[in-house]
């Protein structure tokens, strides 16, 4: 039984997220929206989900990108 069924973070891992939102917006646009260096400076999944993983803020500002391109109407 799904608990949190409104939740759309509710089961989906952060290197989820972060896959989905480089397939669905680049780096680039991702540095504009949360400007890290992890998203800035040769930026990969893997030291993006280290950072992430350390920085409660920089995590909620994903989540919150992530959470807004599932809400946008697809073309």
């Amino acid at each position: 039984m799904n608990q949190q069924p409104n939740n759309p973070l509710h089961g989906v891992t952060l290197a989820a997220i972060l896959d989905h939102l480089v397939a669905t917006l680049g780096w680039e646009a991702m540095a504009k929206a949360v400007p890290v260096n992890c998203f800035l400076i040769e930026p990969s999944i893997t030291s993006s989900l280290k950072f992430l993983r350390r920085v409660p803020w920089a995590r909620a500002k994903v989540e919150q990108l992530y959470v807004r391109t599932l809400a946008k109407p697809k073309h």
